[in-house]
């Protein structure tokens, strides 16, 4: 089993930046394909951005691509998710999830793990 915890979200203003954190704990000796995914007020869960255990490829969803940024450090367990040039589009509850393999997957279903979200909240 494999803890998550997001931390980082809050509420900025159209433009800003925010960095997402995602800690994990419990079984990490593993090696996990790891995503963040985001929930807006009655829209599905979506995927943001995805990377591969050794951080060398990393796929992002079209509407973030070239603001977001994703990036993990394995020997602190953490997946991180910094966020530039954000727009209110962009408000929703973000999940951090892991792959129980280093084979890599953008669709939820296939995700074993999920932390339980924390809130970005983009004015304009």
């Amino acid at each position: 089993q494999v803890q998550l915890v997001e931390s980082g979200g809050g509420l900025v203003q159209a433009g800003d930046s925010l960095g997402l954190s995602c800690a994990a704990s419990g079984r990490t000796n593993s090696r996990y394909f790891m995503g963040w995914f985001r929930q807006a007020p009655g829209k599905e869960r979506e995927f943001v951005a995805a990377i591969s255990w050794s951080g060398i490829s990393a796929y992002y969803a079209d509407s973030v691509k070239g603001r977001f940024t994703i990036s993990r450090d394995n020997a602190k367990n953490t997946v991180y998710l910094q966020m530039s040039s954000l727009k209110p589009e962009d408000t929703a509850v973000y999940y951090c999830a892991a792959r129980n393999t280093i084979t890599t997957s953008l669709n939820r279903v296939d995700y074993d793990y999920w932390g339980q979200g924390t809130q970005v909240t983009v004015s304009s």
